[in-house]
């Protein structure tokens, strides 16, 4: 018995597998090589950014801090779905569910986060450039980054709270990969309502906050780059924001898909899918777009390459 919420579950099954498909072997393969790839592209562009003097500016920092944090929300859910597949083992203790979940919603809301900071480095750089290095310095890109994770921090917390002082009785299998909002509070044995409407309001507030943020930042950005006489102006100044626009739409595109629209029975095989794709492909395209799309960034990895090739030859 679980006094600390007067539960009798000590453990609960992750059942998302069967959804996925009976081809754990192929599955995990599949898995395995997209993390690996994950890994290795978020990897490059954290050291790039470290190690190029060239990309020691506001906007690489948010990106780098952006790769960490992305990188970081992979690690909560991606190893615990290979070893299920590769093991067989489904269960994870109450207290591993617990923290799980506070830490992929901390991260998932700092990840958000960091996408409004980097909309507003988007805004100053185009719109106030001459205030640039005053309104973006290092300590208030700091700041920024730290102000996302603590608020992630605070937003998870008080979603695991509401959640996981409910009672858990019985029956204890998640319908998902990993410990999600809905298919977790479908399990207590008391009525959800207030708390599933608790979760839904904090979810908005982190997703569609965001989302307006970065509109109006976007607002104010279109009609500075409308403004350019030069149509070469107009074709640098729109480049430089492509590349986060496009990260914003899937990523939000993604997430609101899960946790803003109504719940059904039927929904949580699709929602386990879709969660699939989020939780690989968002932290795949952070640093695919930006190397395809940034010259910068192919410059310094070419430059790095080309040195590690020199010292190896030595």
């Amino acid at each position: 018995m679980n006094k600390g919420n007067d539960s009798s579950v000590t453990e609960f099954l992750l059942l998302g597998f069967s959804i996925l498909g009976n081809k754990p072997t192929l599955l995990f393969l599949g898995f395995s090589l997209t993390y690996t790839t994950i890994l290795v592209f978020n990897v490059i562009i954290m050291s790039v950014i470290l190690l190029d003097q060239t990309l020691h500016s506001p906007m690489y920092f948010l990106l780098f801090a952006l790769s960490v944090s992305e990188t970081c929300t992979t690690f909560v859910a991606i190893p615990k779905l290979l070893v299920t597949l590769l093991t067989g083992n489904q269960s994870i203790s109450f207290a591993g569910c617990t923290v799980q979940m506070f830490c992929y919603f901390a991260l998932a809301a700092n990840n958000c986060f960091l996408l409004v900071a980097m909309a507003y480095d988007r805004y100053v750089a185009i719109c106030c450039p001459l205030q640039y290095q005053v309104l973006m310095n290092k300590r208030v890109c700091t700041k920024l980054v730290g102000a996302s994770c603590a608020t992630g921090c605070l937003i998870s917390l008080s979603i695991d709270t509401l959640i996981f002082r409910l009672p858990f009785c019985g029956p204890n299998g998640i319908k998902h990969f990993f410990c999600d909002l809905s298919p977790v509070l479908r399990l207590a044995c008391t009525n959800i309502h207030l708390t599933n409407t608790a979760v839904i309001i904090l979810s908005a507030i982190v997703l569609l906050g965001t989302v307006i943020l970065i509109f109006v930042s976007y607002i104010y950005i279109l009609s500075a780059i409308l403004r350019i006489h030069s149509s070469l102006g107009r074709q640098k100044a729109f480049s430089t924001c492509a590349s986060h626009l496009t990260v914003v739409i899937t990523h939000f595109g993604c997430a609101s898909f899960v946790y803003l629209r109504p719940k059904s029975a039927s929904s949580l095989d699709q929602d386990t899918l879709i969660s699939v794709t989020y939780v690989f492909l968002t932290p795949l395209l952070n640093p695919v777009i930006y190397t395809l799309r940034n010259k910068e960034v192919k410059l310094a990895i070419k430059k790095l390459l080309r040195t590690s090739f020199c010292s190896q030859k030595l």
